[in-house]
């Protein structure tokens, strides 16, 4: 992977990473086109990067999280579901599903579905969860539960997470910032999970390419996240959906077959 393919990659997970779109599927999907093999080196690459994320995320919500100290929580029974399922699974998470082209069309496939079923059928009541301080731990942990499936590449963490939440009667405001606030305790325990399996040994070429990567994530994903904010005050998943159908249906035409 050279320094260009590491900068189209770090672009594509910066606006993805928060979208109901799927970061990981679009990083597979992305470096399919690209013609990058999906090494070792390449699948640590995709992970790390996530960190830009995290600290777009932190810089956005850095007050939230300092003065809604309840928060922790709900947020820390929504986290260990999917601890447990990504550290039992890690192996086969990255040694099979990561860099599975067929199993990130079909998830792509499905939840372009969902969402739109979601749509179509979720109506938001004013009993409805407001605030993430009265998500109860019940909620937490089947959010969790929501946020497990998404080691399925494809799948979209964000997607499974604010689906789950709506579902669950909470609010689509506060299943946005719930599912974008679980994402920093997720994507660091991903993330530092892979480097101390990893044993830190990269190159310092490798470095360079993390480096760069991440820089371009963090700047990408605030722009990103602070849009998407808006976006779904007035607006909703119905165009993500509609976009997961399409864009499987076309990688499965132009590369699959």
């Amino acid at each position: 992977m050279n320094i260009f393919q590491a900068v189209i990659l770090s672009i594509v997970e910066g606006i993805s990473e928060f979208l109901p779109i799927s970061s990981t599927g679009h990083q597979i999907l992305t470096a399919s086109l690209l013609n990058i093999s999906q090494t070792e080196f390449v699948k640590s690459f995709e992970i790390f990067i996530q960190l830009g994320a995290i600290l777009a995320v932190v810089v956005i919500y850095w007050k939230t999280i300092l003065e809604n100290r309840k928060a922790l929580k709900p947020l820390l029974f929504a986290f260990l579901p999917t601890a447990i399922v990504g550290f039992i699974l890690y192996k086969f998470i990255k040694g099979f599903l990561l860099g599975n082209s067929m199993v990130v069309v079909l998830a792509l496939l499905i939840g372009g579905v969902l969402l739109i079923i979601l749509e179509k059928v979720h109506k938001e009541k004013d009993s409805h969860t407001e605030t993430i301080n009265n998500i109860t731990i019940k909620q937490s942990i089947l959010i969790g539960l929501a946020q497990s499936l998404a080691v399925i590449p494809g799948v979209s963490r964000s997607a499974a997470t604010i689906i789950g939440a709506m579902f669950l009667g909470i609010k689509r405001k506060t299943a946005v910032d719930f599912a974008f606030l679980l994402a920093v305790p997720t994507m660091l325990a991903a993330t530092t999970l892979d480097l101390l399996k990893s044993g830190f040994s990269f190159s310092s070429s490798e470095w360079m390419l993390l480096i760069v990567g991440f820089i371009t994530t963090f700047i990408v994903a605030l722009i990103v996240v602070r849009w998407f904010l808006k976006y779904i005050q007035k607006n909703t998943f119905i165009p993500f959906g509609i976009y997961r159908i399409i864009i499987a249906i076309l990688f499965w035409v132009l590369v699959l077959k």
